[in-house]
């Protein structure tokens, strides 16, 4: 399975969005498991480059309560009994899960979950409860970068809203 192959140096991590609950979110979980990708269900994971560090954080996606209650999504329980690092990066499938995060002073958040708008007038409907359908945003201290994705949501079209694969390269900034 060409998922399972993906060579990552520092780790290859899953977080849950609104499907994987649709369709039996454990078995999803367990899946990308299965193929080598460490699920953050509100965890967290520390990455160390030499004297740096990078907190990951993934929180599960903002419906998961109304579907398996212990998977209510959380940055708080996410970031529970992390240590201080240099950066703080949040997985969040839906954007408006910003609002919840605010509090725990992340750098990062990236999201999904919109397809980027994908067609007209779904480009209507995705921007119904989220602050922002793609792209980066910053809310507060916290940057938030929505992808469009590289699939669809109901029908098999994308007219406005290409689809994507993004790398993001993270240097270090100056104050």
């Amino acid at each position: 399975m060409p998922l399972a192959q993906l060579k990552a140096p520092f780790g290859k991590f899953f977080i849950t969005g609104n499907h994987e609950y649709y369709s039996g979110a454990e078995s999803w979980i367990e899946e990308a498991d299965r193929l080598g990708y460490k699920p953050l269900i509100n965890q967290h994971h520390v990455l160390k480059r030499g004297t740096s560090s990078l907190l990951l954080a993934g929180v599960t996606d903002f419906t998961a309560g109304q579907f398996i209650k212990a998977q209510e999504s959380s940055a708080e329980v996410a970031v529970s009994g992390a240590p201080s690092c240099d950066v703080r990066i949040l997985l969040a499938h839906q954007p408006k899960s910003i609002f919840g995060a605010l509090p725990f002073q992340f750098d990062l958040q990236i999201s999904g979950h919109t397809h980027g708008g994908q067609f007209f007038p779904w480009n209507v409907f995705a921007a119904v409860g989220q602050p922002y359908v793609l792209g980066l945003h910053k809310m507060e201290n916290t940057w938030v970068y929505v992808s469009k994705g590289t699939g669809y949501w109901g029908p098999p079209v994308r007219l406005g809203a290409r689809s994507e694969i993004t790398i993001l390269k993270l240097t270090k900034g100056t104050a």
